[in-house]
């Protein structure tokens, strides 16, 4: 299956690291000119710098900005006037006790899970909708329908990605943009790995952390380890192509099948 993304431009959100950053490299790896962001100038660049090298790609662009002020997603704008692929990957996580969990946090959690990238997809679906071609993809979790104990604010906020995914699906229906989540399951980044070390002894090798953790916290899944990032970007760059162009409003599972549903 040959994926050509030429000519297409493409702004991952929260892409200097993890999840985001395999996203980014799969884009550029397809053809297209991709758009770097998170928060801060110096990470932005790194991350450019390394993409380049990693994908010999010519076509990656820095844009830098906080996307969950206004301010920040304007700054992203200027460096981004036009986008054909949305990636909305920026998010937080983190365990919590339910009844320890602030309603700060509670707010927080929703800004920047779900309220950015519904800001992100205002700025550009109308301009998709326009040229009459355009994807935007969400990056959920399995948490948004395994809800899990220890992270209930986690699990809400990727529960309402899912209804502003399918929602917006609704409004591009007819135009030629085409609007999914990805639903992530248990996947292997940095952040992952201290996360898990919240969970089981820090004194255990990583890869005995992995499966302790996976055994104790996450048994469903039918994969019995972590996903790689590069899984999901998979997903991600296919249902950013011409191939895809049938698939719309859905939440497609890269989970591992850790979600006990024969549904997609």
């Amino acid at each position: 299956m040959l994926i050509d993304l030429s000519g297409r431009t493409a702004l991952v959100t929260g892409s200097t690291q993890g999840i985001g950053y395999a996203i980014a490299a799969g884009l550029a790896r397809a053809g297209a000119r991709v758009a770097v962001n998170g928060r801060r100038q110096e990470s932005v660049d790194a991350a450019v710098s390394r993409l380049r090298e990693e994908t010999g790609s010519g076509s990656l662009v820095a844009a830098p900005g906080d996307i969950t002020t206004e301010e920040g997603a304007r700054r992203v704008a200027a460096a981004v006037p036009e986008a054909d692929i949305l990636v909305n990957n920026l998010g937080v996580f983190g365990p919590a006790p339910a009844l320890e969990i602030t309603e700060d946090e509670w707010r927080r959690y929703f800004e920047v899970n779900v309220l950015a990238a519904v800001r992100m997809i205002r700025a550009y679906l109308p301009g998709m909708k326009e040229r009459s071609w355009g994807r935007i993809l969400n990056i959920a979790s399995d948490s948004a329908v395994v809800i899990p104990a220890e992270m209930i604010h986690y699990g809400m906020s990727k529960t309402a990605l899912l209804g502003v995914s399918r929602g917006f699906a609704k409004d591009a229906a007819g135009t030629g943009v085409t609007v999914n989540s990805v639903i992530a399951g248990p996947t292997h980044t940095g952040g992952v790995e201290d996360f898990v070390y919240e969970l089981v002894d820090r004194d255990l090798p990583w890869d005995e952390a992995q499966r302790r953790f996976m055994i104790e916290h996450r048994p469903q899944s039918l994969l019995q380890r972590l996903i790689e990032p590069e899984e999901i970007a998979n997903m991600v760059v296919y249902l950013s192509s011409p191939l895809a162009s049938a698939t719309t409003g859905g939440a497609l599972r890269v989970d591992g099948g850790y979600v006990d549903s024969i549904l997609p």
